[in-house]
């Protein structure tokens, strides 16, 4: 599934690749030095696309979604979870046992989170809002993706107007320190 067109396309194009992530580190054997590279990659993609969700998606869901404070609410706080084992992730080599574990468990945690999105919070949105809505929040995903931040930073704000203002920049640092380290090159 490509990128594109709107904004349930767009995360659902995400899911798929993260799926595929996580499905390369797991058929590396433990120690490979490759899933180090797979892991950070994966981090990557997971950070973009949880802040472009915050910065546009609930947001979204907060002001249209029947009981979108509470589902807001719950998928800001999954993304936090998700990103405190990313930060822990960030510190493990592949040859260490928590390496493995945090997989199992950030695999386990973003399924969950994917399919709550997927089986219920899309379904919302097309209920209640029109096909050029959606189509414009996916370019605001796509483009909120694209300076987004690429390593996790659990103490950074998740929500409007804080996120909004902090995340391009930070996405800078972050996209200079990945360039001079090579981190998230596929090779």
């Amino acid at each position: 599934m490509g990128h594109g067109g709107n904004v349930i396309q767009e995360l659902t194009a995400d899911h798929r690749e993260v799926e595929e992530l996580f499905a390369r580190i797991e058929a590396l054997p433990a120690g490979d030095e490759r899933r180090r590279d797979l892991a950070d990659e994966l981090t990557m993609e997971l950070i973009r696309h949880a802040v472009a969700e915050e910065e546009y998606l609930y947001p979204t869901v907060r002001r249209y979604v029947d009981g979108g404070d509470d589902l807001a609410d719950k998928e800001i706080a999954d993304h936090s979870e998700v990103e405190r084992m990313l930060k822990e992730l960030e510190g493990c080599d592949p040859g260490d046992g928590r390496f493995d574990t945090l997989i199992t468990r950030l695999r386990t945690a973003v399924g969950a989170h994917v399919a709550d999105e997927e089986n219920r919070l899309f379904g919302l949105l097309v209920e209640c809002c029109s096909a050029g809505a959606l189509d414009e929040l996916g370019e605001k995903v796509r483009s909120a993706k694209r300076t987004a931040p690429t390593r996790p930073h659990p103490s950074a704000p998740d929500t409007p107007p804080a996120n909004k203002l902090l995340a391009p920049g930070t996405g800078m640092v972050d996209r200079l320190r990945d360039m001079l380290s090579g981190r998230g090159r596929r090779g």
